[in-house]
């Protein structure tokens, strides 16, 4: 059964699971569903086509599911999809989707928003993403899984930032950054890998070892970026073949490269 405080609003139409609670001045709209156990704190809005998945928490002053700061947003029908588990902290946003960008912005499963974050129209977040505190993730950019992005940091527009990657606090990310890299600097530089994501997940040494091999081929190697990439392709390390895919894939925006 759920838990709803007396001066929380819950819209007719609105779908509360089992065991959720809802605390003091909540808002939750007429096309919200709230998944088994999920947590509102106190003073959290949440509405549009949002759904929130089991057991995720949501901090106060968190604004989920509203419009997209999108001048070109036309009141078209859009959705918000959060997964599992999430720790949503105190004043986070995540608009919903728009037309143009396939109509739905999607939260993974297990991911930590920090205080302050925006998550933008159209984003993908994958699972266990960590935003740390006042990170902004532009419109239509995709997080893959295990992502760190530090704290303070802007992601541009059409972004793709690869799995297990990982952004130095403050840093502007304007291109795609590779699969377990390490981005670092005011202006988003590929300074590395991100070992110690990698050792934390048990990664093996040989993969690890194939990985750091793959990104002095990428830093040093004949040809362009993209042609290094593919040439990485033919290898036996599946992260290897992982990061070249994720190269070799169609993109809005160029990489940031290894630096000299």
């Amino acid at each position: 059964m759920a838990r709803i405080h007396p001066s929380a609003v819950i819209e007719e139409g609105a779908r509360i699971g089992e065991n959720c609670r809802i605390g003091p001045f909540c808002h939750v709209g007429d096309q919200v569903v709230l998944g088994d156990g999920v947590e509102l704190k106190s003073h959290v809005v949440v509405t549009g086509d949002t759904a929130i998945g089991a057991e995720t928490v949501v901090f106060p002053f968190s604004v989920i599911g509203e419009i997209p700061q999108d001048l070109k947003f036309g009141g078209e029908h859009t959705r918000l999809r959060i997964g599992a588990r999430n720790r949503i902290r105190e004043h986070v946003t995540i608009n919903t989707g728009t037309a143009g960008g396939g109509g739905e912005t999607r939260v993974g499963d297990d991911c930590l928003l920090m205080a302050g974050c925006h998550v933008a129209h159209d984003v993908r977040v994958g699972d266990r993403v960590i935003l740390v505190n006042h990170a902004a993730v532009a419109g239509h950019c995709e997080i893959g899984d295990d992502v760190i992005v530090g704290g303070l940091c802007g992601i541009h527009q059409w972004v793709r930032i690869g799995r297990g990657a990982i952004i130095g606090a403050v840093t502007m990310v304007t291109n795609d950054v590779i699969p377990f890299g390490l981005v670092q600097g005011p202006r988003g530089r590929l300074d590395g890998l991100n070992l110690v994501g990698l050792k934390r997940r048990g990664t093996s040494r040989e993969e690890i070892g194939a990985l750091r091999a793959a990104f002095r081929a990428l830093k040093d190697g004949e040809g362009t970026f993209h042609e290094r990439a593919a040439a990485l392709g033919s290898g036996e390390s599946d992260l290897v073949r992982e990061l070249s895919e994720f190269v070799s894939a169609q993109s809005d925006r160029q990489f940031l490269t290894p630096q000299g």
